[in-house]
């Protein structure tokens, strides 16, 4: 028999995810079987995922195809009736050593029962999943799961359940090993991040977490947080972001709209200044801070000049990376329920934003030539500096090495780079 085949699709806590699956499947020692771990997060997605199982069955004949992942969660039986898919197993039993030693079973080709989910919403604790490290350089360490928000469009958090956080101490035990093990970067990762701590006894925030991180982890070159909910951001956050240089100058911002009657129709928790506002401050603090940002196109209502609202955004927070996502109704959301905008109208606005946005990294990218950056080297030709951005070299570089490096210029993706003699 034959090692598992792992697809992961959407998220890094995704991605996270099934690296503690593989450690999961080699201790049950399970064999011939093909994973998918999936994403729920547009209707598109969700399309996806269903086109590779059927890839993955073809490349596989006769191989057990597992489907787990948000999309598994949130429509188990889109799943169970294909031919191709064996079982359905959820996101809270994926986590389950108990979960793989079942699915080892010898005839599990022939079960009549595929699906294994439970209800999300009574999952309480998100343990951390000790693993070697997710990436050969920068190492993913998810430290919560799971939304008490409810926006109208989205429907993850019927995928991963309420917000649970992952406890200081194990975060900070786990970071330690990553260090030993040689990372110089290490990314806190989860759904709704700065919801962590809410769960735990006194309520610790973020920015505690942060702060505690780099204080008992002083060998610990670089510390970066993933996607944030800007009105959430705590002062203990803030404070890290004026004081601690080894926290990462890169915010990626869960924004959605530009316009304020659009966020509020989202169910969103912030308006339009709220935004800038934010953005404003934490360049004061950290004035080599860059912002990337979520934006949907085409959301149900949305007018011209509520786009445009969203369009000039750009510009207002001074937004580099733009990750742009064309509204997909999600069957059992608020917003699906709305009037909705014709398929050419969303799919021009998504184009013009993320024409903007190109144009936006562009003018970052010139911004850089003639600058020396601290470079971690992820491949021997590539790099990123602190500010996440993207760096090219000529020649070969001492990868896992933080190298400085002059930019010497820029393409439309990337810097060029000249390390120093």
């Amino acid at each position: 028999m034959s090692a598992p085949v792992f697809s992961t699709l959407g998220c890094r806590l995704n991605a996270y995810e099934t690296e503690a699956m593989k450690e999961l499947a080699a201790s049950a020692g399970l064999q011939g079987a093909v994973i998918v771990n999936t994403c729920a997060v547009t209707a598109e997605a969700v399309r996806k995922a269903k086109q590779e199982i059927r890839k993955l069955a073809r490349e596989n004949p006769g191989a057990a195809m597992i489907v787990t992942g948000c999309a598994a969660q949130t429509e188990p039986e889109t799943f169970a009736v294909m031919p191709e898919v064996t079982r359905v197993i959820g996101n809270s039993e994926k986590m389950q050593a108990e979960t793989w030693r079942t699915l080892r079973a010898p005839d599990l080709i022939g079960v009549t029962e595929k699906i294994m989910v439970d209800d999300i919403m009574s999952v309480k604790e998100t343990a951390g999943h000790l693993i070697d490290g997710f990436g050969r350089h920068r190492a993913y360490v998810q430290v919560q799961n799971g939304c008490d928000h409810r926006c109208t469009f989205c429907i993850i958090p019927y995928g991963r359940g309420n917000s649970r956080s992952v406890p200081a101490g194990v975060v900070v035990e786990q970071i330690k090993r990553l260090v030993d093990k040689g990372f110089a970067e290490v990314v806190l990762t989860g759904v709704d991040l700065t919801s962590w701590g809410a769960d735990l006894p006194a309520a610790p925030r973020l920015g505690d977490l942060v702060l505690r991180i780099l204080r008992l982890v002083p060998d610990l070159a670089r510390l970066r947080i993933s996607s944030i909910d800007s009105i959430e951001v705590d002062p203990a956050l803030m404070q890290a972001i004026a004081t601690e240089s080894r926290l990462m100058p890169h915010l990626h911002l869960s924004l959605q709209a530009g316009d304020d009657m659009i966020l509020k129709r989202m169910k969103r928790r912030h308006l339009r200044d709220n935004a800038i506002a934010f953005c404003e401050e934490a360049r004061r603090l950290r004035p080599d801070m860059i912002f990337g940002a979520d934006i949907i196109a085409g959301f149900p209502t949305e007018t011209d000049a509520m786009f445009d609202n969203s369009l000039r955004l750009i510009a207002d927070c001074d937004l580099t990376f733009l990750h742009v996502f064309p509204f997909s109704p999600r069957k059992g959301t608020p917003a699906a329920r709305m009037p909705q905008l014709q398929g050419p109208v969303i799919k021009d606005r998504a184009a013009r934003l993320r024409g903007a946005g190109e144009q936006a990294l562009q003018r970052h990218l010139i911004s850089q030539i003639g600058q020396s950056h601290r470079v971690l080297v992820e491949s021997a030709n590539m790099g990123r500096t602190e500010q996440f951005t993207e760096v090219r070299f000529e020649t070969p570089q001492p990868e896992g090495r933080i190298v400085q490096a002059n930019i010497a210029g820029a393409d439309r993706a990337h810097l060029v780079g000249e390390p120093f003699a």
